[in-house]
């Protein structure tokens, strides 16, 4: 039984043959997303380049929700194919499609082909805030200490 149920519908023109995302195995936080083409082509990114692959789905995500774009490890390793935003924010009002910006940090030139799995999709709860202007801050150990002010190792 899932935990969040989320909406999701086919674009016009996508293939219906691509799978919805799916969970790998029982202990897996994000789901694969897949490249999925109006003509089922490919889309070849340069070296150095991005490209905006689209998914062929759009979703309604539950109020108090986010789902959250990242990027395939695997990609990452082997091909220097990682999100130029990752990680890519979807908000819980949008309804437009859903694409993954890939940028290619490696030195070759990446085909991305119809169906290949390009990032993954995570849902996460999130929470709005206030802002509690013009109070003093409360005093901790570390104060303003930041970038690197903790050591290293």
């Amino acid at each position: 039984m899932a935990d969040l149920a989320v909406k999701v519908m086919y674009l016009e023109g996508a293939d219906r043959a691509i799978a919805l995302p799916s969970y790998a195995t029982d202990g897996a936080a994000g789901m694969d997303l897949r490249a999925n083409f109006d003509d089922r082509g490919s889309v070849e990114v340069a070296a150095g380049a991005r490209a905006l692959i689209p998914t062929g789905l759009a979703l309604e995500i539950p109020k108090g929700f986010e789902a959250q774009v990242r990027p395939r490890s695997g990609l990452a390793l082997k091909h220097g194919i990682t999100l130029a935003n990752a990680p890519g924010t979807i908000d819980s009002d949008y309804r437009g499609p859903l694409g993954v910006i890939l940028i290619n940090h490696g030195d070759a030139r990446f085909i991305v082909a119809h169906g290949d799995r390009i990032a993954q999709i995570v849902f996460a709860p999130v929470m709005q805030v206030g802002w509690d202007l013009d109070h003093p801050l409360g005093q901790t150990d570390r104060g303003e200490g930041g970038f690197g002010s903790t050591g290293r190792g």
